[in-house]
């Protein structure tokens, strides 16, 4: 079971699959930092000074710790973090696009086999019957 592990794990599909995820982390951590330092400052200034990533709406105010009586955290949805999920969303995969269609132009094209007849032809069956004959 062990050799099959082995076998398994050092096969090209998986050491492959292993770099893309590691790159994906690694891609997904540029565009994040991309989008929310640069991105959404640029945008928040067109929209008059406005930083998504802090925009809100409270459900629930924060309490905090009196006499006794437990700090309740705030509950609130954060739409403006989820905008910003959004565009880091439609960069990747912009970016994943670029990179995929650049892979496809280095990519040789595939030569095609020429067909192998499906059988003999008339001709050919035409001479077996006559050497048949002859015989």
């Amino acid at each position: 079971m062990l050799k099959e592990f082995k076998n398994f794990i050092m096969t090209g599909n998986v050491i492959e699959f292993a770099v893309a995820v590691i790159m994906a982390g690694a891609v997904g951590a540029v565009v994040n930092g991309f989008v929310s330092d640069i991105v959404m400052p640029v945008v928040g200034m067109l929209t008059g000074g406005v930083d998504f990533s802090e925009m809100k709406v409270v459900l629930q105010a924060a309490v905090a710790e009196s006499e006794g009586v437990a700090a309740v955290p705030e509950v609130a949805i954060r739409w403006g973090a989820w905008v910003n999920t959004l565009v880091n969303l439609v960069i990747v995969g912009f970016v994943m696009f670029m990179i995929i269609k650049a892979y496809n132009k280095m990519k040789k094209p595939v030569e095609e086999a020429p067909a192998a007849p499906a059988g003999p032809t008339q001709e050919e069956l035409l001479a077996e019957i006559r050497d048949l004959l002859k015989k």
